[in-house]
């Protein structure tokens, strides 16, 4: 809570105390906090004597605090839902309630405000630590219940926080211990409680499993029992869901203690099946259409409902992603979102909260979004893939006609899925009327989605993960009776998603062997029977004929071919051209191979390439090695040598016969020792440093005159042959005219010419042989370095 202003100091006016020993009156502060002591006394009293009246209807007739009524009134919260006014009462007073109502009946609010009360009369503060934990299946709802709380607990000096996964672990430890409300998935949850020290739910007071059904449908019963054994037995449990199942019950009996039943049992008269959560504002229609007009069929309502706000549900994340890129790039003329559980958790918040503000939407959709999400003014839902049961569909139905308002929803369904999907629903007590699309709004997109996968190799990617994962869906089904993985049209199903043919899939595969397996053989005991027949009747006629031999001998290639091929031998050419789905004109490969069927003269072969099968039966091929060329037997032999021993090293000798490695390493130890030390080391490698630099200046300055004598070379033959061909007969001979240049072009071209022109230049006699007292007449004074440089330009003056 916000801090006060500070008081008015004393006045001039007023008389100074007389004495500091006799009884001052209490300070207005304490008087406060002693009536708020009261306050919560008296709201504890009348919470646990509350006896709802026969016409409860807003949140102010009810037992609760006035800052709690303060946020509710803010939040535009005023009058209750029945669920509320059933639950409400029961759980002020600290009882465990097992809740059960239909999707948008308000269970948000049935279990914040106790949260809320409970925490203020037990006079909660922030040293006490975790006092209410609230559980909940899925991020996007985690986040509607934070916000809802944070709507209306404003006026609550409590701590709330929000631990969901795909957030930054480091920053939720950091705050985790400051939190006295937390709202939580459950592998987060159980991660920072195995793993964050100084987080501990031991004083815990209420906890809230929200949309209980599908925390464990989703594979969290392991997980929902490890965190219930670390939290105290000693408090109160709230556990709602739009159905109740047979975990849920079970749960209950582990987790709750004597609950409450709360539940809404609507008579047919208000238009509501009995037993049932289906809101009675809910328009329930289904349609069959086959599999590979389902996209068609979704395409057609779109374009027709461009005014709508409308959720579509699919069966995996691939399948929305492939339909959500596909239909943005035709342009549909309505907004396009799409939400499943692999976007970043950023990416889910931002669709989300579009669709929730969209007036016209469409958003493509996982059962990530089939519970308790709160999307505002949604007209249409349709299921383009079926529900796994009866209890998803109520879920997913929930998402319109909530609370007061109407919408519709349409099922669509496969042939095959018809009659068991009724047979369930029907179960549960839910009527779904069929209806049947208008073919002339229905426009076929399946050449469209041949051409995008054409053109972007990234659709038809997506469009194989997308077949993949819809067939292994189903495969993964438990109800038999509504999935039949093997009544689909696989085939054009896959080309109805615009790939060229049907991925290969084991479990499919798999599948379609054992119908085969299991088929009767009355087809093949009458195909047996009919070319006995055959047989028989070309044997009577044969004896007519008197032509017995030749008969015979066409009743047995017959019967030759009637028998299955045997196996020959596959080379990887085969295979390749076997392969399907590697890219777009894997059909134009497969005609190919057809070609050479339908016409054996070979008269129609223009432009036509044909496959010859090679009869491999007569050669003679070696065992083993058949497959395996020379070049991988020498890098196998190779490999070998390698392992075993290693390839060969070089090997000297040094003047005592001592072998010693190419490039070996002396010990450092006896090498500075016989350099006299590190001093000695240093002075040695300045020496042979001075040393490589000298000599790298006499060979810069013989590389330069090098130069300049070829580049006056070349000038000079220039100038011969320019003289041979102007005529000149009586002229000197010249010296190397018949050689041809070579080519050479000097790096120093523009270095000028020593003395005179060059013209007038001889050939020079060849050097003098160097004196071997050249050094011993140096100047006294001078480096070796120096005399080193003087020595070379004498030789090249010598050279001149």
């Amino acid at each position: 809570m916000a801090a006060g202003m500070p008081t008015a100091g004393p006045s001039r006016l007023r008389p100074p105390k007389k004495s500091k020993k006799g009884p001052l009156p209490l300070k207005p502060g304490k008087a406060k906090k002693l009536s708020e002591k009261q306050r919560k006394e008296a709201l504890q009293r009348e919470a646990l004597d509350y006896v709802p009246p026969e016409d409860l209807k807003t949140f102010a007739q009810l037992p609760i605090s006035d800052a709690t009524k303060r946020g509710l009134k803010k939040a535009f919260f005023v009058d209750m839902t029945e669920i509320q006014t059933q639950s409400l009462p029961v759980s002020l007073k600290g009882k465990d309630v097992l809740g059960a109502a239909r999707t948008g009946s308000g269970k948000t609010l049935s279990f914040l405000v106790p949260v809320l009360e409970i925490l203020y009369r037990q006079k909660w503060g922030a040293t006490d630590g975790l006092g209410a934990l609230i559980i909940s299946p899925t991020r996007e709802l985690a986040i509607q219940i934070f916000e809802v709380l944070r709507s209306i607990g404003g006026y609550h000096s409590f701590s709330a926080g929000l631990v969901i996964g795909g957030k930054n672990l480091k920053d939720e430890r950091d705050r985790l211990a400051k939190m006295n409300i937390l709202v939580a998935t459950p592998g987060r949850l159980l991660q920072h409680m195995d793993q964050t020290v100084g987080f501990e739910a031991d004083n815990l007071q209420i906890l809230v499993l929200d949309e209980a059904d599908r925390i464990l449908d989703m594979g969290f019963s392991r997980t929902l029992s490890a965190l219930l054994s670390h939290l105290p037995k000693s408090r109160q449990t709230l556990l709602f869901s739009a159905t109740q199942t047979g975990s849920v019950s079970d749960l209950a009996r582990l987790s709750l203690n004597d609950p409450v039943h709360i539940g809404i049992q609507e008579a047919g008269g208000d238009g509501a099946t009995p037993g049932t959560a289906i809101p009675p504002t809910l328009e329930q229609h289904y349609m069959t259409c086959a599999l590979d007009q389902k996209l068609s069929v979704l395409w057609g309502f779109i374009k027709t409902h461009l005014q709508s706000k409308v959720l579509v549900f699919l069966s995996s994340c691939k399948q929305v992603r492939f339909v959500f890129e596909t239909f943005c790039r035709m342009h549909p003329g309505v907004p396009l979102l799409h939400l499943h559980g692999k976007l970043k958790q950023t990416a889910r918040l931002a669709m989300y909260t579009k669709f929730t503000t969209a007036k016209h939407a469409v958003l493509f959709a996982t059962d990530v979004a089939a519970r308790g999400l709160d999307f505002p003014a949604v007209d249409w839902v349709l299921q383009v893939d079926a529900p796994e049961d009866a209890d998803t569909y109520v879920h997913r139905v929930g998402r319109t006609a909530r609370y007061q308002s109407k919408g519709k929803a349409l099922l669509m369904l496969v042939p095959s899925e018809e009659e068991g999907m009724l047979a369930a629903l029907a179960g549960k007590g839910i009527t779904v009327e069929k209806i049947k699309a208008k073919m002339s709004k229905v426009q076929s997109i399946e050449t469209q989605l041949q051409n995008l996968a054409f053109q972007d190799p990234e659709i038809k990617y997506l469009g194989q993960r997308a077949f993949v994962s819809y067939m292994r869906s189903i495969h993964l089904h438990k109800d038999k009776a509504i999935f039949k993985l093997a009544e689909l049209p696989a085939e054009r199903f896959a080309e109805s998603l615009g790939l060229p043919g049907a991925p290969k899939i084991k479990f499919l595969s798999k599948e379609l062997a054992k119908q085969k397996k299991n088929k009767s053989r009355a087809v093949e005991e009458a195909q047996a029977q009919v070319l006995k027949e055959k047989a028989d009747a070309e044997d009577s006629g044969s004896e007519d004929s008197g032509d017995d031999g030749e008969v015979h001998e066409s009743s047995e290639e017959e019967a030759e071919d009637a028998k299955p091929a045997k196996a020959g031998v596959r080379t990887k050419y085969d295979r390749m051209f076997e392969r399907k789905n590697q890219n777009v004109l894997s059909a134009h490969y497969a005609k190919l191979l057809d070609a050479g069927d339908d016409d054996p003269d070979g008269e129609d072969d223009f432009i036509t390439l044909k496959r010859a099968d090679h009869d491999l039966a007569g050669m003679d091929l070696p065992d083993e090695a058949a497959d395996v060329s020379k070049r991988k037997q020498r890098m196998g032999k190779a490999k070998r040598t390698m392992l075993e021993g290693g390839l060969g090293h070089k090997i000297i000798f040094d003047e005592e016969g001592n072998p010693h490695e190419l490039y070996e390493m002396e010990e450092a130890g006896r090498w500075m020792e016989q350099k006299g030390g590190l001093r000695g080391v240093t002075q040695a490698g300045l020496k042979f440093a001075e040393g490589e630099m000298g000599k790298m200046r006499v060979a810069n300055v013989l590389d330069k005159e090098e130069a300049k004598e070829k580049k006056r070379e070349k000038k000079r033959k220039r100038k011969e042959r320019e003289k041979a061909a102007g005529g000149d007969v009586g002229g000197p001979m010249v010296v190397g005219a018949d050689e041809e240049d070579d080519g050479y072009v000097s790096p120093e071209f523009d270095l000028p010419s020593d003395s005179g022109s060059d013209d007038e230049e001889t050939l020079a006699p060849p050097p003098a042989k160097r004196s071997k007292t050249a050094h011993a007449s140096s100047k006294p004074g001078r480096t070796a370095v120096e005399d080193d440089e003087e020595l070379a330009l004498q030789l090249l003056r010598q050279g001149r």
